[in-house]
Order: C-alpha cells, then structure tokens, then sequence
C-alpha cells in the first residue's frame, strides 16, 4: 500500500515523539480499527519504519468484532506492519467499560514485553481531551483528574493529543482506508458517548485545542503538587509501632489532603478513598475527632496518628 501524508502531519507526529523522548524506541501500537488508531498507525509507519508491532484487542463483547480484528490484520498486512490479535483471557463482565479497559491494558502489557517494546502508543486525540475534562468537571474532579489523559503514563504514550479527530479522519481519508464501525460509540448509556452526542449537537465554547491547554496547564499543577507531597512526607511523616504520625498542622488544605492520602495508602495499599470520603475524614482530623475509613483508625488533633484497627471479633471479645 503506498501511503502518502501531509508533510505537517508527519512533521507535528513526529515533533510529539521527540517530546516524549521516545522517537528511537520500538513500540507496540494499540490498533482498534476505527478512523483514531488507523491515522496514528499510518503515521507511525512512516515514521518509525522497522520499530512498530500493531496489536488489536479483540474483546468479544459483540458479534463482528473478530472480523474487525482480521480487517486490521489485512490493513497492516498492506503496510508491512506486523501485527497481532489479542483476546482476554477471561470473559469480560462487570462494568465492561471499565473492565474493558482493564484486561486491554493488561493484554497490551503483556503484549509489549513479548515483542521487545519500550512504549505502547494508543490514539487519544484532543477530542478525547475535551471530553475527558468536561466528564470530569461534571463529576466535581479537582486539579488531578481535570489534568486529563496524559502524555505519558507509564510506558503508555499518547502522540496524538495535540491532533483532532477531523485531522485523524483526513489522514485516513487521504490514504482510502475505511475505518470499522463499533457499535458501542453510539450507546448514550456510557458517559464519553453521551459527551460526545452532546459536543456534536450543540454550540458550544469549548475548541479541543484550548481544552488541551487547560489540561495540560493542569497536569504541570498536579505534579507540582505532587512534588511537594513528596517532600512534605518525607519531612512530615514519621513511623512509630506501627502508627503512622504525620504533622499537617500549617499547611494550605490540598496539601493535607494529599498527605492524608499518602498516609492511609502508606498503611493499607488498596484503600482508594473517594472525594467526599476524604473530605469529611479532614474535617474530623482538623477537629481532633477520631474516625475510621476503611479498617484505619485516625487520630486528629496538631498530630494525625493512623493505625489498623483491632478484628471486629477481637473488639467484641474486649467488651
């Protein structure tokens, strides 16, 4: 397959490489079929020859999709690319978006380390950018999650942000490859469907690339922050017996939310507290109350203290 690409789309692709500082590494490229992952496929073949593997994860949520796979077999078949289908190992069940998006990752992980490949690129574009952030101010998200997808995540890279879609769907139009049709874009019962139904059909003030920016300015705060905490905890944060003790007294508000956090996950990795958990669990140790979350017992006052708490059996026992 000849392909031939606008000198500026292949200058701005190749320009997101080097920023990610990733331009002379081998990558697994995360290829789904539609018009977003086939644009960044056509790009990355022209700018990576020789270092790319394309991988498919084919879910089999839905009838066709096995099919779909074998299309984009065919397309890189066309290009010279080496690619592979992927499927879970279990059925997937549950919340299938999010479990979805789990057992892809997971797949494409593994995948990676099979093929000898430093980075995984997946195509969000700054469409999904947008989106992102507007989901996530809906939700009341703080600086963090209105961070938005970023850059680099591990060793996932998105090279496509600052693109939009219209520019991924020219790419492909450019080059006469049709992309596949996956049903589930069109179910308003997922969140990011309903978004976008919602951004296609209205007036809006909200240009992909500004998002970008705003999401982008965002990230710089967020790790920021998260430089600080590093820091406060390192000074802060002390072990006794098995009790966490962490000095928060003085500190702006976000940065004693953040070292609680850094304590509860200190002492039990899986907690994942939500916003309005930790919330009310600050106000109680700004007000020297003691609370639990979780099986953690938290002191407050000028000092914080967090210990597991005793078994339920061994509390009643007590009485």
């Amino acid at each position: 397959m000849q392909v031939t690409l606008k000198p500026v789309f292949l200058d701005r692709f190749r320009a997101a490489l080097s920023r990610l500082d990733c331009a002379d590494d081998r990558f697994l490229c995360a290829v789904s079929g539609g018009p977003d992952s086939l644009a960044l496929l056509l790009l990355a073949q022209q700018i990576l020859p020789g270092k790319l593997v394309a991988a498919t994860v084919d879910h089999q949520l839905r009838s066709g999709s096995a099919e779909d796979a074998q299309l984009v077999a065919k397309i890189c078949q066309d290009l010279g690319v080496p690619h592979i289908i992927l499927t879970p190992d279990e059925k997937i069940a549950g919340n299938l978006q999010s479990s979805a998006r789990t057992a892809r990752y997971a797949l494409l992980e593994r995948a990676a380390d099979v093929e000898n490949c430093q980075h995984i690129a997946t195509a969000h574009h700054a469409d999904d950018q947008l989106e992102t952030l507007l989901m996530r101010l809906a939700r009341g998200s703080g600086v963090d999650g209105l961070s938005g997808i970023r850059a680099r995540n591990g060793r996932v890279v998105r090279p496509l942000l600052e693109f939009t879609k219209a520019e991924l769907i020219d790419i492909c139009s450019s080059c006469g490859i049709q992309s596949v049709n996956d049903p589930s874009n069109a179910n308003i019962d997922f969140d990011r469907v309903a978004m976008r139904r919602w951004l296609a059909s209205t007036q809006h003030p909200f240009p992909a690339t500004r998002a970008l920016r705003t999401a982008s300015a965002l990230a710089d705060a967020s790790d920021a922050l998260g430089w600080m905490t590093d820091n406060l905890a390192a000074q802060r944060m002390s072990a006794e017996n098995e009790v966490i003790i962490c000095k928060a007294s003085g500190l702006p508000r976000e940065l004693k939310r953040r070292l609680l956090i850094r304590c509860l996950r200190t002492m039990d990795d899986n907690l994942a507290p939500r916003g309005d958990a930790i919330d009310r669990l600050l106000n109680d140790l700004e007000n020297a109350r003691t609370a639990m979350i979780g099986n953690i017992k938290c002191l407050g006052g000028a000092d914080w203290q967090f210990s597991k708490a005793p078994p339920r059996r061994a509390q009643e026992n007590s009485l």
